[in-house]
């Protein structure tokens, strides 16, 4: 759900995702509401994934989706487009991380929400 990270600040990360016909969210040519939450999920996978190679832990964390709050989803992007998403580490207490996340496209923020993400030590 992720085809490139593209920018990497310590606290947060930036993807990108090519919306194409084969991926199991997309449904009547748009990636689906559980799709572009599954992005946000998978960026933040994405920035703990590259925290753990610039520390030497060759071993990927498994995160699991705690929570999701405040979504708003104003539009769902279309095949062949390619989305932008920013996600902002908030806080990190225990094994518990709340991100907030942003998708755009073309441009325009087209969902956003905080999340909640537990993740298995």
């Amino acid at each position: 759900m992720v085809d490139a990270l593209v920018e990497y600040t310590g606290s947060g990360v930036v993807t990108r995702l090519s919306v194409r016909e084969d991926n199991i969210f997309v449904q009547h040519g748009f990636l689906s509401e559980p799709g572009l939450v599954e992005n946000i999920a998978q960026t933040a996978a994405a920035q703990a994934g590259y925290d753990n190679v610039l520390n030497g832990v060759s071993e990927a964390p498994l995160g699991y989706i705690a929570a999701v709050d405040y979504l708003q989803i104003h539009k769902l992007p279309g095949l062949n487009t390619t989305i932008e998403t920013r996600i902002q580490v908030k806080q990190q207490v225990l094994n518990v991380t709340i991100i907030s996340g942003t998708i755009s496209c073309a441009g325009e923020t087209i969902a956003q929400c905080e999340m909640k993400i537990f993740i298995r030590t």
